[in-house]
């Protein structure tokens, strides 16, 4: 398995810059073609290391309400469900967990009620979870994704240990997994093809 080398975090850089920067001018940048550019961008996207290319959108000027940033402390068997209900309610920017019980998350709401927003936004028993809330009225908000400082971090689909350059990948149905060693290879693909079997 090749990691990633200097050209590879370049790339990420000039993509976190712009994500609609041409491929022509990334390759200027980084002394590759085209082509070669277009590829490790499709190898990034396979590792999962680009997810998915967006929009970056100051909504100060699409809506109004005032920016917060809201604290919840909550149960520890309810993170998880709290972060994804945010993660999928509009108006909300960013959600960000902690190593303890407390979700995080950046919006903009009316007048700051955040008490109103958190009873529409949650069913009961997630409102129940909620043990205490703070809030932050910000002044402003930046997002600067930054690449350098980083290393490749995969783990291995079979055991949850890192990947090192020397690991091994498989390619079923499309996906692409990331395994350790190649007795983890071999435990994997058994596990995969008794769960088709089974199937």
């Amino acid at each position: 398995m090749r990691t990633l080398d200097e050209t590879d975090f370049e790339i990420l850089r000039l993509l976190t810059e712009d994500a609609r920067r041409p491929y022509r001018e990334i390759a200027e940048a980084v002394d590759l073609s085209s082509p070669s550019v277009s590829d490790r961008v499709s190898r990034l996207q396979e590792m999962g290391i680009i997810r998915r290319f967006t929009l970056d959108l100051d909504r100060s000027k699409l809506r109004g309400g005032v920016p917060v940033l809201v604290e919840l402390s909550v149960q520890l068997d309810t993170v998880d469900e709290i972060r994804d209900t945010l993660a999928l309610t509009d108006g909300v920017e960013h959600v960000f967990t902690a190593t303890d019980p407390r979700v995080f998350f950046q919006s903009r709401l009316p007048n700051a009620d955040v008490r109103t927003f958190l009873t529409e936004t949650f069913d009961t028993g997630e409102w129940e979870a909620i043990t205490d809330y703070e809030v932050v009225v910000l002044t402003s908000a930046d997002w600067t994704p930054q690449v350098t400082g980083t290393d490749l971090a995969v783990t291995c689909a079979q055991c949850g240990n890192g990947v090192r350059e020397d690991g091994e990948t498989l390619k079923i149905d499309g996906s692409l997994y990331y395994l350790c060693c190649p007795s983890c290879l071999e435990l994997f693909k058994s596990r995969y093809d008794q769960f088709s079997a089974n199937a």
